[in-house]
């Protein structure tokens, strides 16, 4: 007789509690085009210049920054778009009340072994803390019906589950944050290379026998300046993005770590 192969358990499907762009590919490919029409469109139209081809404001200014100006506006789009989406994401996560009084909530309600409010809370708060303290009540509630393994095991259950869960919502909180981490970089680094081009060109019209090209000076100059301001604007906003929401995220982890100690020591304590 054949032995009967247990039967799978059907997991629970994950609830996105982050929810968020997943593939910023498709993002950065629309700002390229946006900001290729912009600058040919635009920054290139001709009233801003005049007869010579002179630019007249600020946008034909821009348009001789040469051919980087849109590879520095993608990136920069890049980085406002995907700013705008964390912030959107994390939000969510967050939940719909303040986390510290949420947190300090279910310390109440785990001093009581008011394990269904403590269960009421997470429903109504959502997002990824209430997650992971929803998770690590279930897991509470199981160890707490086992006969069978001892009170340290059931210890090391229940804190395996919190980090099992936390490892799981972690991910969708950080999505994205290495794009404009690298863009911090990247922005900088190609604002530096349309600057030395531009810089090229102004010794290239310097080094012309006779009176210098004022014409290619000057267009030379402003391609270098104008590349060097978008440079230092897409590094400068990735900063303050990146820290801003790693910030958040470092607080969230801090509510996640807090509460789910409590529910150990609680355990431990009561049993």
């Amino acid at each position: 007789m054949e032995a009967q192969k247990p039967k799978a358990q059907a997991k629970p499907s994950k609830k996105n509690n982050a929810p968020g762009i997943k593939n910023a590919s498709w993002v950065i490919a629309i700002c390229a085009v946006i900001a290729v029409c912009l600058f040919i469109f635009w920054f290139g139209n001709d009233m801003h210049f005049d007869e010579d081809g002179h630019p007249q404001n600020i946008w034909g200014t821009i348009y001789k920054g040469g051919f980087i100006v849109p590879i520095l506006q993608t990136l920069f789009l890049t980085v406002i778009v995907l700013a705008v989406e964390r912030g959107i994401a994390l939000s969510a996560a967050k939940g719909k009340g303040n986390i510290a009084q949420f947190v300090a909530k279910v310390k109440k309600c785990l001093e009581v072994n008011d394990l269904a409010g403590a269960h009421d809370l997470c429903k109504k708060q959502q997002g990824s803390v209430a997650a992971v303290v929803e998770s690590a009540l279930i897991s509470y509630e199981k160890m707490d019906k086992d006969t069978v393994l001892t009170k340290e095991q059931k210890i090391a259950n229940i804190q395996k589950q919190i980090e099992e869960a936390t490892a799981l919502e972690m991910p969708t909180l950080q999505q994205n944050l290495p794009i404009i981490a690298t863009m911090t970089t990247l922005g900088t680094l190609v604002g530096l290379l349309g600057t030395v081009m531009g810089m090229i060109k102004s010794f290239q019209a310097l080094a012309q026998s006779g009176a210098p090209d004022s014409t290619e000076l000057s267009t030379g100059i402003s391609e270098a300046l104008i590349n060097t301001a978008f440079g230092i604007a897409t590094g400068a906003f990735a900063v303050i993005f990146y820290n801003f929401y790693t910030n958040k995220i470092d607080h969230l982890t801090y509510a996640i770590d807090e509460i789910g100690f409590s529910i150990v020591q609680t355990f431990a304590a009561t049993h």
